[in-house]
């Protein structure tokens, strides 16, 4: 068994994504992610998929209620969720997710960010807004989410993008729900540390220690917050198998199409999947850890934590197995190492 020098804990947590099964098989993952003591089931929030053979992209918002039902204690949310007009208006949002949280308290998380064109573009009939505008949007929404869910009274809202008169949310969340906002660059990651609860980031370990969480930490100081009360949270996104076979059959399929120059702003889940199908091993590489033992998927959870990261998510998209071989084989490591 892989071994390292005893470091602060971790929460680790799983990501279903939102493709490859009907809604029903997220619902069953998140069963199977309650017998083991992860920390949360982050599901993808997606109008279309980042590629076409993924072949779903279920409504989370209809399923995640069913999951916490049936999965009774691990806590539940959207990975990444845009509140920034368009798809989801922030009052929506804050509605729907104070309904969650009044219903399964304490369990319902929410992970925000920018978003991108696959998802929302076709929501902007003025074009889909640039980065500088869609993050603006995002600060200021989450703004009026906190607002909608504090306010004791009815509010008039003075925003830019989001302005409301007399608005007031009567069915309020029983707990405080946490904001996880999700960060690549550093741009995005000093405002992760001033308008989130906590960072959510994709970047290497060297990446992570050098650049983003130094400027996420200091961004919280200056926005008067504890940066020691805030996690640092790192997706990992696994593939199951060895690299070898790994980049054949992500050549093959075009699931890491996110990681295509100029991914973001595409709008066609087709065109997307040529993209990842053009993608470079190196390209591949960099996007995805290749794993076949529990070992090196402690090896890879270890080197983030050193670095300084308090969570990660782990992918395992949309399959119970895989879920059970973490539970099973990596979850006992960090229980009895801190």
């Amino acid at each position: 068994m892989f071994c390292l020098v005893n470091l602060n804990p971790i929460k680790i947590s799983v990501d279903l994504g939102e493709n490859f099964n009907d809604p029903q098989k997220f619902v069953e993952c998140a069963i199977v992610a309650g017998k083991f003591p992860f920390d949360t089931v982050w599901f993808g929030d997606h109008f279309l998929p980042w590629f076409h053979g993924g072949n779903q992209s279920s409504f989370v918002w209809s399923v995640m209620p069913v999951a916490l039902q049936l999965s009774k204690k691990v806590r539940v949310g959207p990975g990444v969720t845009s509140p920034i007009g368009g798809r989801f208006h922030p009052a929506i949002i804050a509605q729907a997710g104070a309904t969650i949280d009044n219903m399964y308290p304490g369990r319902f998380t929410l992970g925000v960010g920018s978003g991108e064109a696959v998802n929302e573009a076709r929501f902007f009939q003025r074009g889909f807004p640039r980065w500088q505008e869609r993050t603006q949007r995002l600060c200021e929404g989450i703004a009026l989410i906190r607002q909608m869910w504090e306010s004791k009274d009815y509010f008039s809202f003075d925003g830019k993008y989001f302005p409301m008169r007399e608005v007031f949310l009567y069915t309020k969340p029983k707990t405080k729900i946490p904001i996880y906002f999700s960060a690549i660059g550093p741009k995005a990651t000093s405002f992760a540390g001033t308008f989130g609860d906590h960072l959510t980031t994709i970047n290497s370990p060297e990446k992570c220690r050098e650049e983003i969480f130094p400027i996420f930490e200091s961004s919280a100081r200056k926005a008067g917050k504890d940066p020691e009360s805030m996690e640092k949270l790192v997706l990992i996104d696994l593939y199951f198998g060895s690299k070898e076979d790994g980049i054949r059959e992500i050549k093959k399929s075009g699931e890491a199409s996110a990681s295509a120059d100029g991914a973001f702003g595409e709008m066609d889940p087709r065109r997307l999947e040529e993209m990842g199908r053009s993608l470079t091993d190196e390209k591949i590489s960099a996007s995805k850890y290749f794993v076949s033992s529990p070992d090196q998927v402690i090896e890879i959870i270890e080197s983030y934590r050193k670095v300084g990261a308090t969570h990660v998510d782990l992918v395992t998209n949309s399959f119970p197995e895989r879920i059970t071989f973490i539970g099973e084989k990596v979850l006992p490591y960090f229980q009895s190492n801190g």
